[in-house]
């Protein structure tokens, strides 16, 4: 885990550090705070070699991209719905990790303590030639995905 600042939920953590956490803990899950279209055209984490899938929560609603009010509640919902418990270790998981920071906060101020930030998210930050994927993220350091 990194040592910036993290007030407000449990840290940063690379992708890698993420897929090693799902995959030694059975009940830690990647949230996937993306937006539909992006789940659609860009790929999502593939997770099948630790027999997961992501749980898909948009933060902001594609085209206009205003924060989803109902976030918590729905994201709950699917959480119940697998069977975990508040204290499950969440890594949530967005372009290059800044909707998802927002979504760990949330969480975190909902009463779960275990919400991780994944630096860099699915696609990293842009490269000196305006492409993502280049620098860091999920797609960078290798971690398997998918592309529907």
């Amino acid at each position: 885990m990194s040592s910036s600042d993290h007030a407000g939920y449990a840290g940063d953590v690379s992708p890698s550090e993420s897929f090693d956490a799902i995959t030694q803990n059975e009940q830690a899950q990647i949230v996937d705070v993306r937006t539909t279209a992006e789940w659609a055209y860009v790929g999502l984490p593939d997770l099948k070699s630790v027999n997961k899938t992501p749980l898909r929560a948009e933060w902001q609603v594609f085209p206009k991209m205003d924060v989803d009010a109902e976030f918590v509640g729905k994201l709950r919902d699917a959480l119940t719905a697998r069977g975990l418990a508040q204290s499950t270790p969440l890594y949530f998981l967005c372009r290059s990790g800044v909707r998802s920071k927002a979504a760990a906060i949330a969480m975190t101020a909902a009463g779960y303590p275990h919400c991780f930030n994944v630096t860099g998210g699915f696609e990293g930050p842009l490269d000196p030639e305006g492409r993502r994927g280049h620098v860091a993220g999920w797609k960078f350091e290798g971690l398997p995905w998918a592309q529907s």
